[in-house]
């Protein structure tokens, strides 16, 4: 069994083309320098320029505005001016900008960083996943996409342990260490790998539909009203799961005492479960009905981060998270297949372009208010909160199911009496 290991591996490897791997190789590099600070913001904010919650939920909203703004530039850029310019340009101005925060002395220049650093660092994103998607065949881009998402959550379980050693001795470390990652992916993707954006016979893009009639189809998506209640129950799920990169460990410090190594190590669990068990959970779960695994993995949130309002122990702490990340192991990859479902074969980006705000939106209305709960309230109300919102979205995603499979019997119904010439067809 040990010797079949590495041939495996190996044929794993020998499946996929190098290109692939040099991009899932430097984004890993890259993940580890944003996994080592991301966590730390809030500790780093309130003790570098003595501040409340409620200016760290400020600076979370304007990150998830500039993300917005980040994400739909640069996917029109991706078609401009290509894959391999935009990503460049994201790591090399996303990382100086990283640098720039941990150097800056008064708190709005730290804003500015801020958005700086999250509009181009998610302007890469649409190119990074245009790329994959150009280097690898239809029938090897699931689990080309598997792979990476391995790879991103080891780069976490990885990074936020890092990043506590390095916190407890200098916050400027954390920075300069994400500058160097950035630059020396930066590097290698400049070095190996080549530019895949699509052209034509006259070496022109392949794209050639107007931005204006993509758009407008938009529109579409928002009319779809089961699809629009699948998003807004998302919405506030992920407003309770944002709470563990924004409030989790603040909360923890100030009312429990755990530092910062204490906190990485809680989150380098939750990363090191989606490493080791996230295939295996999804290969016992992809047979059984979406919207259910959605409710189910809604109540471990609302068990999970419920816990924190009641426990006070730091073994305790690691078993709130772990339940978490079942739910979060249930949840994420089962939503990608539910917004699948819901869109017809030549919408499923605008589905899944609109599916993106059910993160960004939280990103901004969740750390903000749970910072106005800690600073002016008992903080134990952001889990009491979350733990009501968690099973307030559990039944929401159980009522969806009902409803989805009462049209799906409808339907079965309906084709039945077609084919029986019981009815007619308009």
């Amino acid at each position: 069994m040990i010797l079949t290991l590495p041939k495996r591996a190996r044929a794993i490897y020998h499946e996929y083309p190098s290109q692939f791997w040099i991009v899932v190789g430097a984004s890993f590099i890259d993940r580890v320098g944003g996994a080592l600070i991301f966590p730390f913001f809030s500790l780093y904010i309130t003790q570098r320029f003595g501040v409340g919650m409620t200016e760290v939920g400020v600076l979370f909203a304007l990150f998830a505005a500039a993300t917005m703004v980040g994400t739909t530039l640069g996917g029109a850029l991706t078609d401009h001016i290509g894959r391999k310019n935009v990503i460049l340009m994201g790591l090399i101005i996303s990382g100086m900008t990283s640098l720039g925060m941990g150097l800056v002395t008064e708190l709005w220049m730290f804003y500015v960083m801020g958005v700086i650093s999250g509009l181009f660092a998610e302007a890469a994103g649409p190119a990074q996943q245009a790329m994959l998607t150009d280097l690898l065949p239809e029938k090897q881009r699931t689990d080309g996409f598997g792979i990476m998402r391995v790879a991103m959550n080891l780069a976490v379980a990885i990074g936020p342990a890092l990043g506590g050693l390095l916190a407890s001795r200098s916050y400027l470390g954390l920075f300069a260490t994400d500058t160097i990652t950035s630059l020396i992916t930066a590097f290698i993707l400049h070095r190996a790998v080549a530019e895949t954006r699509p052209q034509n016979e006259e070496g022109e893009t392949a794209t050639e539909n107007g931005l204006g009639h993509t758009f407008r189809g938009y529109t579409i998506v928002l009319r779809d009203r089961a699809f629009m209640a699948f998003m807004l129950l998302s919405i506030v799920v992920t407003i309770v799961y944002v709470q563990m990169y924004s409030t989790l460990a603040v909360y923890l410090r100030d009312i429990h005492g755990v530092p910062a190594r204490g906190f990485g190590f809680i989150m380098s669990l939750n990363a090191a479960m989606v490493v080791g068990l996230q295939f295996p959970i999804t290969r016992r779960i992809r047979s059984r009905a979406p919207l259910v695994v959605m409710a189910v993995g809604t109540l471990f949130y609302a068990l999970g981060f419920g816990m924190y309002a009641f426990v006070g122990t730091f073994t305790l702490f690691l078993l709130a998270i772990a339940v978490v990340t079942v739910g979060e192991m249930l949840i994420i990859p089962t939503s990608q297949a539910v917004v699948a479902g819901f869109a017809p074969e030549d919408m499923r980006g605008r589905y899944m372009a609109v599916m993106g705000f059910s993160w960004m939106l939280p990103s901004m209305i969740g750390p903000l208010g749970a910072g106005l709960i800690i600073d002016h309230a008992d903080p134990r109300w952001v889990w009491y909160l979350s733990g009501l919102l968690g099973m307030a979205a559990a039944f929401g995603f159980a009522t969806l199911h009902q409803r989805w499979r009462k049209v799906s019997q409808q339907d079965v119904a309906r084709a039945n009496q077609l084919r029986s010439g019981d009815l007619t067809d308009p």
